[in-house]
């Protein structure tokens, strides 16, 4: 596993490169595009993996795959607009039953109980494993039509779209967690830890875990804040999602005077929530656990406005991504793993994270008795 800044930031940008469009065989020439709430943001500018591109000028789309991989990109216009309503037919989903999983129960309760035995052996106190979920895709398919069906069947507040087909970043996300908002020197996050179907179904485990991730976050951004500003103003605050619930907590810093966006990824990120305390040890266990590449499943996707200093970048959970090469819509899904942790209830937690996300980009879901498609 790399970080973001050790794959990005050794490599210069140029500026202004030459913006290529690809048109890949069978898939239809969709035009770039990004969209963060009610703004969409078009007519591509720049592509680029340095970080320090997010100082300079402009509104960048951004995604951080977990293992490293980034990519900013800079759009000329960015304008206010709803998504638009779910088109009937326009976009084709894979069968409930296409979707395979990069580790089955059996392999994922025997991660769950490996963890366990690294915990025993004070290896590290939690950490989160996860597993990636593949279903054939049409190779016309529309991440911004996903888009549509996503904001009605599972709205979130960090809910994205970037849509790259020339740069292999075709992306909808239905986030529920921050992970770095910007005002000026100010800088957020808003790790979760801890999911139920009800507040009732929440565990001492679960408050345990997201106090240690809330320790983890405040190091992490206290590397690059000024002294005695990193606070906690939430702790274990409960927010309905959904379908589920979720603990959720605030950390807040400022930003010393010399930090700028390579500093504070490098300081961050994988996002804390989704590896795992100590970081470098989850981050080591993950990988011998692991059968398949996390991409932007929880990485960091968002927007950077350089003009204006300001930013949101989301934990990329609740992510669905095309994988052309391979024909195929990924989605991911985990759970963090401390002593408490049962490898059934575990299991169940991803199901529980990934069954509404599912039946939606399948056409199943059903809003007040039809079908989104």
């Amino acid at each position: 596993m790399c970080s973001v800044l050790r794959c990005a930031c050794s490599k210069t940008w140029s500026g202004h490169p030459q913006v290529t469009r690809h048109r890949l065989d069978g898939v239809l020439d969709l035009p770039p595009l990004a969209r963060f709430g009610g703004l969409v943001a078009t007519g591509l500018l720049d592509v680029t993996s340095d970080p320090a591109a997010l100082d300079s000028t402009g509104f960048w789309a951004v995604c951080a795959d977990f293992e490293g991989r980034l990519t900013c990109a800079r759009f000329r216009n960015v304008q206010e607009e709803a998504v638009r309503a779910p088109e009937p037919g326009r976009w084709r989903g894979p069968a409930a039953g296409d979707w395979t999983s990069s580790l089955d129960r059996t392999a994922y309760t025997a991660g769950v109980r490996r963890i366990r035995e690294h915990i025993a052996a004070g290896e590290v106190y939690q950490a989160n494993l996860c597993r990636v979920l593949s279903a054939p895709i049409a190779p016309d398919a529309d991440v911004d039509a996903l888009t549509a069906l996503l904001a009605r069947g599972n709205p979130a507040p960090y809910a994205g779209t970037i849509r790259l087909p020339g740069h292999g970043v075709e992306i909808a996300t239905a986030s529920p967690e921050l992970f770095l908002r910007r005002t000026g020197a100010a800088v957020e996050s808003g790790p979760i830890k801890g999911t139920g179907r009800t507040e009732a179904d929440l565990l001492t485990k679960d408050y345990a875990e997201n106090v240690m991730i809330v320790d983890l976050v405040r190091n992490d951004i206290g590397r690059v804040c000024a002294t005695g500003t990193v606070t906690v103003p939430d702790l274990c605050v409960v927010e309905k999602h959904p379908g589920l619930v979720h603990l959720v907590s605030t950390v807040h810093g400022e930003l010393r005077a010399d930090v700028g966006w390579p500093e504070l990824l490098a300081a961050s990120f994988p996002p804390g929530s989704v590896t795992g305390a100590p970081k470098s040890s989850a981050l080591r266990i993950i990988e011998a656990l692991e059968t398949a590449p996390r991409g932007p499943y929880c990485g960091g996707i968002g927007w950077v406005d350089a003009d204006r200093r300001t930013a949101e970048l989301a934990v990329g959970i609740r992510t669905f991504w095309i994988d052309r090469p391979a024909g195929l819509l990924r989605f991911g899904t985990g759970a963090g793993i401390t002593w408490g942790s049962d490898p059934e209830g575990e299991w169940r937690e991803t199901e529980l994270k990934a069954a509404r996300l599912l039946a939606v980009a399948s056409g199943e879901y059903e809003e007040s008795g039809r079908t989104l498609t």
